[in-house]
């Protein structure tokens, strides 16, 4: 679920905080700019760093969550005009990144008529799909949730997949998109009475609980 990825950044530290350590410095500044709701950055040439509601996703690679460890530091440099050191770093992250066919366990967030919808609470763009969950289903428009419509020798028996209830899942497909921002297309700045366009979140997975095992916890705990 978690990974250590490598990156390198040049991290620039204000005149102000050369009384510390460089290193404490520098694990500050990339914690700011990697998971404390900080601006979009670019670190390398291939990989693009994105907002996703005060969580920083690195495109392609993960959710970052925290640093891991600082593995070099190259010369620091003091610009004209600038009285800030700017340092290159290597380092690596912990970055949030499950791996295909992983079972991972989380609470139902809600549910709509695309699926259901799952939080791991520090990460909430999961969805289960509609043919993906345990079958016969049904979505019980009054309630707001879907069913599984469990077969039994005594009949059907209707399981509620209620909010807030813990459930366990295959991780069988993601999506990243690059949210970087870019400048308005002519389409955009001709037409300014329709409504915004709707933000894609940069890092969903799309689970599946059409296993034996896998919904709700409850489902297979014995009374």
């Amino acid at each position: 679920m978690f990974v250590l990825v490598e990156m390198v950044d040049t991290v620039r530290i204000p005149p102000w905080q050369f009384e510390r350590k460089l290193n404490d410095s520098i694990a500050e500044e990339l914690n700011k700019k990697l998971a404390n709701k900080k601006i979009i950055i670019s670190v390398q040439p291939c990989i693009a760093f994105v907002k996703m509601d005060g969580q920083e996703v690195v495109y392609n690679v993960g959710l970052c969550i925290c640093l891991f460890d600082i593995t070099k530091l190259e010369d620091a440099y003091v610009f004209p005009g600038d009285g800030a050191s700017h340092t290159k770093v290597h380092f690596r992250y912990v970055v949030f990144h499950p791996f295909l066919d992983e079972i991972l366990i989380g609470k139902i967030k809600g549910c709509s008529p695309e699926g259901v919808h799952v939080s791991l609470g520090f990460f909430d763009d999961i969805l289960i799909p509609p043919e993906s969950l345990q079958q016969p289903a049904k979505f019980d428009d009054a309630e707001q949730v879907w069913v599984w419509e469990y077969e039994t020798e005594e009949g059907a028996h209707d399981l509620y997949m209620d909010t807030g209830e813990e459930i366990r899942f295959r991780v069988v497909d993601e999506s990243f998109v690059d949210t970087s921002p870019t400048g308005p297309s002519s389409a955009e700045v001709a037409s300014t009475s329709e409504e915004p366009p709707k933000k894609e979140a940069p890092y969903t997975l799309v689970g599946s609980i059409s296993e034996p095992g896998l919904g709700l916890l409850s489902w297979w705990t014995s009374s």
